[in-house]
């Protein structure tokens, strides 16, 4: 049966490989690999203060995996539409909720379509994805905690001033 190297010549995942790590450096991300194709990078944010994005590059595909906010407290089916609705409008990724029922962004990519421009794009989708929807996942999912932990930081002197993006939830208040 001749050469008994993967389908892809033995070429994609190191070529994937050195994509990635070319987009990361290129970007200025911080970043780690703690196993061969296996990324661990550090997103900057502005609503979220980082989010960490898995890169794992598997024998046919580069799998994509990042952290966006825990399972939410209320509004269950609120939040889990409002993911399914955007999903549509994601490029390479979408929401999904683990077992706890914590929110993901997951995708895949073929390894013949990792590029560092690709990389780049996927990441850029991660960050307006979970930083960019972070307030508004929060609003619909603890508001309740929200204008608890208003009302307990105020009562006792100490500072709100991170909770200000939420100032329309607390005018009740």
């Amino acid at each position: 049966m001749g050469d008994k190297r993967d389908d892809n010549g033995g070429d994609a995942t190191a070529k994937a490989r050195a994509a990635i790590e070319q987009a990361l450096r290129e970007a200025e991300l911080k970043w780690e690999s703690p196993s061969d194709g296996n990324y661990v990078v550090t997103l900057p944010g502005t609503r979220k203060l980082s989010t960490t994005c898995s890169l794992i590059v598997g024998r046919h595909s580069l799998s994509v995996n990042a952290f966006v906010v825990r399972r939410p407290d209320e509004n269950h089916a609120e939040v889990h539409r409002w993911l399914l609705e955007r999903n549509t409008r994601l490029y390479g990724l979408g929401y999904a909720i683990d077992s706890l029922g914590d929110v993901y962004l997951v995708g895949k990519l073929p390894l013949s379509a990792v590029t560092p421009e690709e990389v780049d794009r996927l990441l850029g989708v991660v960050v307006e994805n979970a930083d960019g929807a972070f307030n508004t996942l929060l609003e619909m999912g603890f508001a309740t905690s929200i204008r608890k932990e208003y009302a307990w930081r105020t009562s006792r002197g100490e500072s709100t001033r991170n909770l200000e993006a939420f100032a329309h939830l607390l005018r009740d208040e």
